[in-house]
């Protein structure tokens, strides 16, 4: 299967399972908001997560491949997301989960053009 087949197939159960769920698009890439805000989308080099758990946040850091999320390319990641490489999309459904569930706020101001 494919990184966006195994995508795809995460958002048709999260939004399946809540209702205040939607995929989207921000900046081009696939995504899916909750109340609309971005929790999580699939980049060119992998599924990224907002996690604001600190708990979640180090887990899914300590996936191997894994890394905080940086779009620009240019050394200033958002500090709350995680990219999980496609060789983990094992890792992938329990994280949008875990996503999906959090509180999601806007503390980086990076961030807001992330969100509606």
């Amino acid at each position: 299967m494919s990184p966006r087949e195994r995508y795809d197939d995460i958002v048709d159960a999260i939004t399946a399972w809540h209702t205040d769920c939607r995929g989207s698009k921000v900046f081009g890439m696939p995504c899916v908001k909750r109340s609309g805000r971005v929790v999580f989308g699939l980049s060119r080099t992998g599924m990224v997560f907002k996690l604001t758990d600190p708990a979640a946040h180090a887990r899914a850091l300590s996936v191997p491949g894994a890394d905080l999320f940086d779009p620009s390319g240019q050394g200033k990641p958002f500090r709350q997301w995680v990219v999980v490489p496609p060789e983990q999309a094992d890792e992938w459904e329990p994280l949008a989960a875990e996503a999906v569930a959090q509180v999601h706020g806007r503390s980086d101001p990076r961030e807001e053009q992330m969100s509606d």
